[in-house]
């Protein structure tokens, strides 16, 4: 049984033209495993955080079924709700942390409201500041710490009731790309040694690629493709995934790209298409090589995604055609070849 359940899910709001209402979630279906890393992508306005606070039950569903943990959340009430969202921390773009409480009674604060005794909340305490290495700031106060710091802080005061979801949404949007990576890094350590599910809203597809497992891709308010990170980045089979992945991962050039690098560059302008068990890269530079084919690399790049590589690298060949078609024909049965028109 998945942790996390919807089942067309559809959250309205009303229209403040009076017109129809506005669907934020239009039948939405998804399933989170237990220990997954599960990332939600798409642009601003796609229903991301929306689709958050579905989770935790901060917004009712119009319409639909969200099961957190067995417990069905449409149409609980409010007292009921409480326990189920002691099961569920969230981490804020803003870090929302307390300005007049220390860093201490920060990440108290919840075991607090939860009634926890006076020893829990010492010792649960200190052992989430050593985890995120503020044991030194404890007495901090938030305006003394750096946004890294502020995040790790909240971080500790998410994981404090100690939750089987951890709910990101933005969680490294303000920081700058150093503090990002430490903040994946733990949240990484977060998944791994404390077995805890996570839920990850972000528009920045680095966080994606570094942290996640699994990815939905949201459009308008629908989920557009699920999937593996690997196979959704190397193979988007929609074409809004498409379009999104590529604004970090450079596919095939389009029709005004070939035009633009045939005026640059002679010869034939062919894309190699590489995923992990293709041909390698070497092994199709060292083919033409030995060919006697001359080639230029015009376009495109390699990425990686926990140890797997893909990609596309446009090259422009230059020599005799014939040669060029046979060595075309060779890899193409090992890797994907696509010659521009």
């Amino acid at each position: 049984m998945a942790l996390v359940s919807l089942r067309n899910v559809t959250k309205a709001y009303p229209n403040p033209n009076d017109g129809d209402p506005i669907l934020a979630i239009d039948d939405v279906s998804l399933d989170i495993e237990a220990g997954d890393v599960f990332g939600i992508i798409g642009y601003s306005g796609a229903g991301k955080s929306t689709l958050v606070r579905l989770i935790n039950a901060l917004e009712p569903v119009s319409s639909g079924s969200v099961v957190v943990d067995g417990q069905e959340l449409a149409g609980l009430p409010e007292k009921q709700l409480r326990p189920v969202r002691l099961g569920i921390g969230m981490i804020f773009q803003q870090f929302n942390l307390f300005n007049a409480k220390t860093v201490w009674n920060n990440v108290a604060y919840p075991l607090r409201v939860a009634g926890a005794s006076k020893e829990k909340i010492q010792a649960r305490v200190d052992e989430l500041l050593e985890f995120v290495g503020l044991s030194d700031k404890a007495k901090n106060y938030p305006e003394q710490l750096s946004g890294g710091q502020k995040q790790r802080v909240g971080i500790a005061r998410a994981l404090a009731t100690e939750p089987r979801i951890l709910l990101c949404d933005e969680a490294t949007s303000a920081l700058d790309p150093e503090t990002t990576h430490e903040v994946l890094a733990l949240l990484k350590r977060v998944n791994e040694e404390f077995g805890v599910t996570m839920v990850v809203i972000t528009h920045e597809m680095d966080v994606i690629q570094t942290l996640a497992t699994k990815v939905a891709v949201m459009d308008k308010g629908r989920v557009i493709e699920t999937g593996e990170v690997f196979d959704v980045f190397s193979d988007p089979q929609n074409a809004s995934s498409q379009t999104f992945v590529g604004t970090v991962v450079k596919g095939q050039p389009s029709a005004a790209e070939v035009a633009v690098l045939r005026e640059r560059h002679a010869g034939r302008i062919v894309t190699f298409s590489f995923r992990d068990g293709d041909a390698s890269q070497s092994s199709v530079f060292l083919s033409l090589a030995q060919a006697g084919i001359e080639f230029e690399l015009v376009y495109g790049g390699i990425n990686e995604i926990q140890g797997r590589a893909f990609g596309h690298l446009t090259l422009a060949l230059r020599g005799p055609d014939a040669v060029i078609d046979g060595v075309l024909a060779d890899i193409a049965g090992a890797s994907e070849v696509t010659e521009a028109a």
